[in-house]
């Protein structure tokens, strides 16, 4: 039995009577006796133990010649004989014994151990007395409502307090879950409370958001730790999100875990900054100072984000590369090419655009009516073309927003969605409410904007250059390995673009034109513009060459240096490293090259010396394959092979590639930090999000420590004075002598 061990190797043979209970509730031993491969960390606020740790290290000699220095030594395990010897001396010398110090420290379930701040010896346990015992259990049932409410996705508040009549109370949900474990018998809260008034306070705003900050990062830490095991990992994060009120940056981390699956797990929200230079500071400081990642291990970045935010977000990759050149810049596998080029053009009208294309598809999908509606104005207008109509139509009733091909469809179905918004808003039946009666009529009003369309044509064209390369980024390992190839004919297309501009301006414009023509929309400059140019006769500005300034030339122009950035060389060495998978290998006929791009991670390889000849192994083992093995098609599947630990360089290349953003998950059941994301995000209210309760929600299925969130928090906000705040009442929940 390990705990029998402990005691041996303690030389403790006053303790070995001692039951394992015992010795986990009152008796205490210091980490510093424990090899660091017997070690893990999990929080700084103490030491998880492996499952097969014993104590080895122990200073036994330094009292001998010198008290003062301390040497340590490993020492051997105990024979028969010695055991036997120890037994004997602790009948022989029972109340000598019982005055030696007390060493042993708590070893349960979770192998867990209190590591003592740079002292080496060991130190007496102090018992708990019974006030100190009863406060860890109150605190102990605080924290468990909370991490409820977290699960549940239950806010904090209750009742609005303007909503309540004048003298009314009523308790927040917090408050009301507290007390109904009361009445459900909890002992512990019911001792607490049980001369309290009705309308005083329980637990303090004050103290609520303390507890939930140390749920959070004891969540939190749990994934982190998963992270730090794993050593690579890759940073994403999605569009900024509104948090009751404030801008919040989703973060999410990608890793290969011990089971050699590719998980994304979400682990927080950082505060958006509009100063991108203080962004990427606190970006920085929040990933290694406060969550204790390593970014020296980091080896992809990728940022999903809303029209407007993309040239900060740049800024913060940017910072980031400087520092650490290994951490590339990628697109994320969450978002198709276009739709990140598209949100990323620094024009206005692009991202008014893109904002009015998200309202309208918003506006149909949460009413089955309108697409009903929407349905049967494709069917007229598509009565030459039944094919298109229904392709249409399935679309309609998809997330038609994140596609590759969303400019083409839209200014397909731009006709039918402008019929249909028009006969919403102008129906003088019942059958639509005034809301969407409303928003049909704004929304049709700015589809049939000259503005609008343009901008819609021009990047349906531009973007058309990109969306085969696109697709193929969010295919197969195969698809994406060759896409990285075809890059050079994708940008050599936008650079002739570019040189015959005028042209193919000329070719868009008129596109534009014929599709306003047929809305019924005048053709005109922005009134914006109008306004500004009054009295300046001067000015003869055309709408062609208006518009080919002001948005054909700026968006080709960013287009092709946002496509060099994002698939910069260390990028693209990367993604040829891809040949790695059999699959690849033997649509090349086996004749792959991989040492060459695989230079860039020599230092995260455990043999680097050895990896040529690891290659060519690695090559023949599949080139020379029985006829009824199938070459594995993706990373996933060659990381779960059976004899991939022969290989541990390819195998430790297969773990870095397959945490870049641009990679996708294959299984997607390792993919729900994104998913719960969303979910939360729509099912909550904007004022009713909580950043600490949202990382509860997500991560529900994590498990979660009690205890060391109680000593979590006697550690950092010492229980009395907590204690006195409890039971100060606050202003507004004073009573009567008779309540």
């Amino acid at each position: 039995m390990r705990c029998q061990r402990w005691v041996e190797n303690c030389r403790r043979a006053d303790l070995e009577d001692k039951t394992p209970d015992q010795l986990n509730k009152h008796y205490r031993l210091c980490a510093k006796h424990f090899e660091t491969s017997m070690i893990c960390r999990s929080s700084p606020y103490r030491t998880v133990l492996r499952d097969n740790a014993v104590p080895t290290i122990f200073d036994l000699t330094s009292h001998l010649n010198n008290p003062h220095s301390r040497h340590r030594k490993r020492i051997k395990e105990l024979t028969e004989d010695e055991i036997r010897t120890l037994k004997q001396q602790k009948i022989d010398e029972p109340f000598e014994r019982e005055q030696a110090t007390q060493e042993l420290n708590e070893n349960n379930e979770q192998n867990a151990v209190s590591e003592e701040g740079g002292e080496e010896q060991e130190e007496e346990a102090v018992p708990l007395t019974l006030e100190e015992r009863e406060n860890k259990d109150y605190l102990k049932s605080l924290f468990e409502i909370l991490i409820l409410m977290g699960k549940q996705n239950i806010p904090l508040d209750g009742h609005n307090v303007d909503e309540l009549p004048e003298g009314i109370f009523a308790s927040d949900n917090f408050q009301a879950l507290l007390e109904c474990r009361i009445n459900a018998g909890d002992e512990v809260l019911r001792k607490r409370f049980e001369m309290t008034a009705v309308n005083l306070e329980y637990c303090s705003k004050t103290q609520q958001k303390q507890m939930l900050e140390i749920c959070e990062n004891c969540v939190r830490e749990e994934t982190l730790r998963e992270v730090r095991d794993s050593h690579f990992f890759s940073i994403v994060t999605d569009e900024v999100v509104d948090i009751a009120g404030e801008e919040h940056l989703p973060v999410l981390v990608r890793f290969v875990d011990d089971s050699h699956n590719l998980r994304e797990e979400f682990i927080g929200f950082l505060p958006y900054e509009a100063d991108p230079e203080i962004l990427a500071v606190k970006f920085h400081t929040t990933i290694t100072e406060k969550w204790g990642l390593n970014m020296e291990y980091c080896r992809g970045q990728a940022y999903i984000v809303s029209s407007g935010f993309a040239s900060k977000m740049k800024v913060v990759a940017t910072r980031l590369l400087e520092k650490y050149p290994q951490a590339v810049y990628t697109l994320c596998s969450a978002c198709a090419l276009n739709i990140w080029l598209a949100k990323s053009v620094p024009v206005v009208s692009v991202s008014i655009a893109l904002g009015t294309i998200e309202e309208v598809c918003c506006l149909f999908s949460q009413s089955p009516q309108l697409l009903v509606e929407l349905d049967n104005t494709i069917s007229i207008l598509f009565q030459n073309n039944k094919d298109r109509g229904n392709d249409l139509k399935e679309i309609c009733h998809s997330q038609w927003t994140g596609r590759h091909d969303m400019f083409e469809v839209l200014v397909d179905l731009l006709q039918a969605l402008v019929l249909c918004l028009d006969a919403v808003s102008s129906d003088s039946s019942v059958r639509w409410n005034n809301c969407i009666a409303g928003r049909a009529f704004v929304l049709s009003s700015a589809l049939t904007d000259f503005d609008f369309i343009v901008t819609v044509v021009i990047l349906k064209n531009v973007l058309s250059f990109t969306r085969a390369f696109g697709k193929n980024l969010q295919g197969q390992t195969s698809d994406v390995f060759f896409a990285a190839s075809s890059l050079t004919a994708v940008l050599h297309s936008l650079n002739e673009v570019m040189e015959n501009i005028e042209v193919y301006h000329e070719f868009w414009f008129e596109e534009a034109t014929n599709l306003a023509t047929k809305l019924d929309v005048q053709i005109k400059l922005p009134g914006k513009f109008r306004r500004a140019q009054q009295g300046n006769f001067a000015s003869e500005v055309t709408s062609e060459n208006y518009y080919k300034e002001i948005l054909s030339i700026p968006t080709v122009e960013h287009i092709i240096q946002e496509l060099k950035d994002i698939f910069s060389e260390q990028h693209l060495k990367a993604l040829k490293c891809l040949s790695l998978v059999p699959s690849v290998m033997g649509q090349l006929k086996f004749n792959t090259s991989e040492e060459h791009h695989a230079d860039m991670y020599k230092n995260d390889l455990p043999n680097p010396d050895t990896l040529s000849a690891e290659l060519h192994c690695w090559r023949i083992k599949w080139k020379h394959r029985g006829k009824d093995i199938e070459l594995p098609a993706t990373i996933y599947e060659a990381l779960h092979l059976p004899d991939i630990k022969f290989f541990p360089n390819v195998y430790a290349l297969l773990k870095v590639l397959c945490i870049l953003p641009v990679m996708k998950v294959e299984n997607e059941k390792y993919e729900i930090g994104r998913k719960r994301l969303k979910a939360y995000l729509k099912n909550t209210l904007t004022t009713q999000r909580s950043s600490n309760l949202a990382l509860l929600n997500i991560n529900f299925d994590i498990k979660h420590d009690l205890d060391l969130m109680v000593d979590t928090y006697v550690k950092l906000y010492p229980y009395k004075a907590e204690f006195q705040e409890d039971f100060t009442p606050s202003n507004n929940s004073e009573v009567t002598g008779d309540a």
